[in-house]
């Protein structure tokens, strides 16, 4: 997210590290480009002014220009002042109300709601334990029931029907009454896709607002909208009592001004941020770490929880036991390795985690390449049969032939992926007789918690 505004921050980053002496005239060409970054990514101009004006009161100050390291100094006010900007530290959901705890979902067309609505009934299922129900109350669009319909069953929650020819209000009002009989926990409400200026569909959320009573009213937002985010902010603010804010499609080519703009806009905290497709693709917001990726510093905690849920700690031990038993290290788990750098959310996601400069170098190879590389080793695995997974020897040039045309690769690729699984089974025979568990606890940093082997 927000790339083109990273990278300028975080150049400037780089630059005023190296400031051995800071005076008003650097820190004001500092603000320009910082002002000029912040407009281009569509951050509103009120927004900007605010903002820029913080950082020039506390970057003249004894603060930095008494610093050892004004420059340190300075990049530290920068950062602190922009995670401010969108909200400090994390604001998780509120479910501190008598069961079902109501979320209604608001929000332009094709933001994203019914999606969201089931990414944030899985992770209130699989991160807060909750029986959660889902409805829909959009009645105009072709298909949008059904929609959440599916994505529901995937997220693992349970539907209520509803149909085109309800009220909107009568469906909020039986599927509360349906949530209260059936003990659920939470009662997810996904509503139609309304236009600011359409005064009857605005009527209407009011209205099914007053009847259900929500503990949260949850403003659903594109990142990629930019400048226009504000206005639709602005006209849900005035016609709802917002709780909080969630951010989509974060992961798309945007500019990143909605981040930085509808949390003072609105005056409600952006609560997550949508990162992916993907059902399990919204991860909590924390303002702190989204400002320091902006800034080129990257998110190493978000890396490390990102692989940490990724890794089968549990498959993890059972190879690390295995080797150390001195069985030999086959294809079955080489394709176990390669599932679980897929579950770690793929090369790219992990990219993005890492800072600006480790990123730029692990830019020079090619990600989109080295997913396909990924895909097409499996898929030659999955070409074999079970014997020659569990003794590659048998694989000499007929088999190749057959493995390959299965795969619907060449045989050189079929031999190349043989040849690193042999360099990473020389690899596990040096691990033999615990040697293996020493490197996974190094890795992991935590006795006696193994980690991924490579």
């Amino acid at each position: 997210m927000a790339s083109a505004l990273t990278d300028k921050l975080s150049r400037l980053v780089k630059d005023l590290r190296g400031q051995g002496r800071i005076t008003e005239s650097n820190v004001t060409d500092m603000l320009r480009e910082v002002r000029m970054a912040l407009l281009e990514a569509d951050v509103a101009l009120p927004v900007v002014r605010d903002f820029i004006a913080r950082v020039k009161e506390k970057a003249l100050g004894q603060e930095v220009l008494g610093s050892l390291q004004p420059g340190q100094v300075l990049v530290s006010i920068v950062n602190r002042e922009l995670s401010a900007t969108m909200g400090e530290g994390v604001s998780d959901i509120n479910l501190a109300a008598q069961p079902p705890a109501v979320i209604l979902m608001a929000g332009l067309q094709g933001a994203g709601k019914t999606t969201t609505t089931a990414k944030l009934a899985k992770h209130l299922i699989e991160k807060r334990k909750k029986k959660v129900l889902t409805v829909s109350g959009d009645v105009y669009r072709p298909a949008a029931i059904e929609q959440l319909k599916t994505v529901t069953a995937q997220a693992g929650a349970e539907w209520f029907p509803s149909t085109p020819d309800q009220n909107p209000v009568d469906i909020g009002r039986a599927a509360l009454d349906y949530a209260k009989k059936h003990f659920f926990d939470v009662l997810l409400v996904d509503t139609a896709g309304r236009l600011a200026i359409d005064e009857a569909l605005m009527a209407e959320i009011k209205n099914l607002h007053a009847a259900l009573n929500p503990v949260e009213t949850l403003f659903v937002v594109d990142a990629m909208q930019g400048q226009d985010a504000v206005n639709t902010a602005k006209a849900f603010k005035e016609a709802l009592p917002l709780t909080g804010i969630i951010l989509t499609k974060t992961d798309g080519d945007s500019r990143g001004g909605a981040a930085l703009s509808v949390r003072q806009i609105t005056g409600a905290p952006i609560k997550f941020a949508g990162t992916s497709e993907k059902l399990d693709g919204l991860e909590v917001f924390d303002a702190e770490r989204h400002a320091g990726r902006i800034l080129g510093m990257g998110d190493i905690v978000a890396l490390v929880e990102q692989v940490t849920a990724g890794v089968d700690i549990e498959a993890a031990k059972k190879l690390a036991d295995k080797v150390k038993s001195g069985a030999g290290f086959d294809l079955n788990d080489f394709l176990a390795q390669i599932q679980q750098m897929k579950q770690m959310g793929g090369l790219s996601s992990l990219m993005d985690k890492l800072p600006a400069a480790m990123a730029a170098k692990a830019g020079q190879v090619d990600m989109d390449k080295a997913e396909k590389d990924i895909k097409r080793k499996e898929g030659i695995i999955h070409s074999m049969t079970p014997l020659e997974r569990r003794k590659p020897e048998l694989i000499k040039a007929t088999r190749k032939r057959r493995i390959a045309a299965g795969a619907g690769v060449h045989v050189q690729e079929v031999n190349r992926m043989l040849k690193e699984f042999e360099q990473m089974q020389e690899m596990m025979k040096k691990m033999k007789g615990g040697g293996m568990m020493k490197m996974m606890k190094r890795l992991g940093g935590m006795k006696g918690m193994p980690k991924m082997p490579f």
